[in-house]
């Protein structure tokens, strides 16, 4: 038997193993020795299978750097990776000393990262470095200065008083307030009107058109009874008879006169008493501040110096919005930081107000729904509080109803009146709403003077109560 020549070592490195042949020969001769580099002959004549993965014939050995020619390798058949056996080195590399090919790393072994060399600074640079960080000085800050605003010394603290500015804004033109007053009516009265034709357009009085014509004053607030008493001083003496639209709106506007000329009455300012205080309440949303800012511009329009009392403490824009109607009509206001206690607010500002000489005083609340019984308790404690400095204030609670709220403001007098003693009404938003009447059912039951009334939102547009032009307006009728 011939010594069969071992492969290369780098035929070894990068060749691959072999499989088995997927066809076998019908005849298999006598298997080769190992080692063999000749194949069996194939019976059938068909080329022999090479094995796949062996290294083709005539590849020279570079590792050895032999000349010769390798014969092809045996059929190897794979083996798994437990049963595997290890190569060994050929004889002749055995003892040699391998340089490993650049960039290859054993099997197994994960290139480690080079380290990044650290920059060495000499010690002297350190140094300097040191002693120039020691050396720098923060530039000063100098803090803008602020003005604190002037607050008397008897007043804490926290205690503001916005002055207004040398010259209040000019009021603006004024339009007639009949104009006004019909103008902000006219939802009302249009939807009267139209129903009143409607009834009594050619047609006999009797007792079903009696019954419309009630059913129309009580949609429009008027109120059961004072609905009926129309009703029947438009029947009275005209059964089957006709009644033309224009005498029954003027049977309307007489009849509501009638019912409200005894609480149309001037809120009067008794000028001996300094200040004259005013405590304004009601719910949100009616206009209270907004009605302030009128209000004190009619004062001042009457002569009388005026003092705004920021009450309102919980709402968000109050304080600014009254510090604007301040400036707008020449009032100081007397304002502590919004969440600050109400009625400590209200006793500082009536101090401020005696202190100053002031004429009125207008002391501005938060609003507070009349069911609840916690803030209801609140408003009584402000107006304890300011009788500590004077047991005769507050000298008017005036209530601001808002008209579109309908019904609901009976129920809001009856619980502001037990908790505050409303001394007076101020009627607002009668442009907004088809219910006008809802001022004639107050009246009707409670009896309480309705000292102003409000059509719109400029400052014109809040007016002293006069029952005639109220009933005349409200009727569709002219001033007459």
């Amino acid at each position: 038997m011939s010594e069969t020549k071992q492969p290369g070592w780098f035929g070894r490195l990068f060749g691959r193993k072999a499989e088995t042949p997927t066809e076998t020969p019908a005849e298999t001769p006598a298997e080769a020795p190992a080692g063999s580099a000749e194949p069996g002959p194939d019976p059938a004549g068909t080329m022999p299978t090479e094995p796949t993965g062996t290294l083709s014939e005539g590849v020279p050995d570079f590792a050895t750097g032999a000349d010769d020619v390798l014969p092809a390798p045996p059929t190897v058949t794979e083996a798994s990776p437990e049963t595997e056996p290890a190569h060994d080195l050929p004889e002749e590399l055995a003892g040699a000393d391998l340089e490993p090919v650049e960039g290859m790393q054993p099997e197994g072994q994960v290139p480690a990262a080079p380290e990044p060399e650290a920059a060495e600074a000499p010690e002297a640079e350190i140094r300097d470095s040191a002693v120039e960080a020691s050396e720098v000085q923060e530039p000063e800050v100098q803090e803008p200065e602020v003005q604190e605003p002037e607050v008397q010394e008897s007043e804490p603290a926290s205690l503001v008083i916005y002055q207004p500015p040398a010259e209040p804004e000019a009021p603006a033109e004024k339009r007639s307030w009949w104009g006004r007053l019909t103008g902000g009516l006219k939802r009302t009265s249009s939807a009267l009107s139209d129903r009143v034709t409607g009834l009594f357009t050619k047609r006999k009085l009797d007792a079903d058109t009696l019954e419309e014509l009630e059913d129309a004053l009580i949609q429009a607030d008027f109120g059961l009874e004072t609905a009926t008493r129309i009703a029947e001083a438009v029947g009275k003496g005209r059964y089957e008879k006709g009644i033309a639209p224009d005498e029954v709106r003027a049977i309307l506007a007489t009849e509501v006169e009638r019912a409200l000329d005894p609480v149309a009455q001037p809120l009067v300012i008794d000028t001996t008493k300094k200040p004259f205080v005013i405590l304004m309440i009601g719910v949100n949303g009616a206009g209270k501040t907004t009605t302030i800012g009128k209000l004190t511009q009619k004062f001042r329009a009457q002569g009388h110096s005026v003092m705004l009392a920021a009450g309102d403490t919980f709402r968000a824009a109050a304080i600014e919005q009254l510090r604007v109607w301040g400036e707008r009509t020449g009032a100081p206001v007397v304002a502590r930081p919004q969440g600050s206690d109400a009625a400590g607010l209200a006793y500082d500002a009536l101090q401020a107000a005696r202190d100053a000489g002031t004429d009125i005083l207008l002391i501005d609340t938060a609003g507070r729904l009349q069911n609840k019984a916690g803030l209801m308790a609140e408003l009584e404690k402000v107006i304890r509080v300011i009788r500590k400095l004077d047991a005769e204030t507050p000298h008017a609670v005036l209530l601001v109803l808002d008209a579109t709220v309908g019904q609901n403001a009976l129920n809001q007098v009856e619980i502001f009146q037990r908790a505050a003693g409303v001394t007076g009404l101020v009627m607002t938003k009668l442009d907004g709403t088809a219910r006008g009447g809802i001022l004639v059912a107050l009246a009707a039951k409670f009896g309480l003077p309705v000292h102003y009334i409000g059509v719109g939102e400029g400052v014109d547009d809040l007016e002293p109560f006069a029952a005639r032009d109220f009933a005349r307006a409200i009727a569709g009728l002219d001033k007459g």
